[in-house]
């Protein structure tokens, strides 16, 4: 067997500190004499947030709130009761926070435009997933929650056009993934934390700094039921993959499959399909925030060979992209056969 497979990935630097997400956001905004503490309230919202789905997921048989609501999204898919219920956490938790002034949901047509006062101190823009996977949870699967920060630009004709920036832009990307434990993920463009929630405390503590994703592991994630109709090149590196030995891992939750990858390296990819021939990911609010993370955590995101996810233009907040995302030479292994 490869020793590719027999390592095991390097754990991510944990500190002997006990650091909670709190305490963690306010020492890196004193870094930064400047800061007005907006940033900090928004990150300290989505962390609030982060807890009440959680709680909201573990009881979700016993409140019977599995299964559907009988609406579609405006993406077209099936709404589940839980996607409405995380959706409106984090409206209403990230609607109180004055440093917001749009937030923007992939279940939600249009964003909501909180606050227009530009003469005030620049104010950021929060777009999210509220539940990915959320399909998952009638079986008790992983689920997660996305979101990105942008500031917001004062250049814009109309305040919902601050959105439209490229990934490179975002100052701050995130993921929550709701599995055995509930995994807070980080970056503020200084590379990836970790912090998993202590129910005992009803905090967020810091488990590991500087998480660096491993180069290379012979394991992709991929939805093979679309393997027909995925692009030739896709199919090609697919065999190829199978007959070097490779292993295959698909959770059906982007944030479960990538978090699995940002540990232990691999690549995740979704490609075109005849259905779907733009790819089937959100740029906004999927695509984005997690190419920042794996980039930030010595990975590579692209969309195509040689186009980086977060180079992208976006021209609408639905956007969609195909992803490729994880270890850098597994990336590249894919892009090769593209």
């Amino acid at each position: 067997m490869s020793a590719l497979i027999d390592t095991p990935a390097p754990a991510p630097v944990r500190s002997n500190e006990i650091v909670s997400l709190q305490a963690h956001i306010l020492q890196q905004q004193s870094r930064y004499p400047e800061a007005s503490g907006q940033f900090s309230w928004i990150l300290s919202a989505l962390a609030i947030s982060a807890k009440m789905i959680a709680s909201h997921v573990r009881r979700a048989r016993l409140d019977d709130v599995l299964g559907t609501v009988g609406n579609q999204n405006v993406q077209g898919e099936q709404q589940q009761k839980l996607d409405v219920i995380a959706n409106d956490i984090l409206l209403r938790t990230l609607g109180g926070r004055e440093g917001v002034a749009i937030v923007a949901s992939e279940e939600n047509e249009e964003p909501v435009i909180l606050r227009t006062d530009d003469a005030a101190e620049r104010k950021y823009c929060v777009l999210f997933d509220p539940l990915d996977g959320s399909s998952n949870l009638d079986v008790c699967g992983a689920v997660g929650t996305i979101f990105s920060i942008l500031r917001k630009d004062r250049r814009s004709a109309r305040p919902q056009d601050s959105l439209l920036q490229r990934g490179a832009e975002q100052v701050a990307a995130g993921y929550v993934l709701y599995g055995s434990s509930t995994v807070f993920v980080l970056t503020i463009g200084m590379g990836v934390d970790m912090f998993v929630l202590d129910p005992s405390y009803g905090a967020f503590m810091r488990v590991a700094q500087g998480v660096r994703i491993p180069n290379v592991n012979k394991c992709y994630s991929v939805n093979e039921g679309n393997r027909l109709s995925f692009p030739e090149g896709y199919q090609k590196y697919l065999s190829w993959a199978q007959e070097h030995g490779y292993s295959s891992r698909y959770a059906g939750a982007m944030v479960a499959d990538v978090h699995r990858i940002l540990l232990q390296g691999g690549v995740f990819m979704y490609p075109p399909t005849r259905k779907a021939p733009k790819g089937k990911l959100r740029l906004m609010y999927e695509a984005n925030p997690m190419a920042m993370i794996v980039e930030q955590a010595g990975g590579k995101a692209l969309s195509a060979p040689g186009e980086r996810i977060l180079d992208v233009r976006p021209t609408d907040i639905h956007q969609r992209v195909p992803v490729i995302i994880g270890s850098s030479e597994e990336v590249e292994h894919v892009a090769a056969h593209l």
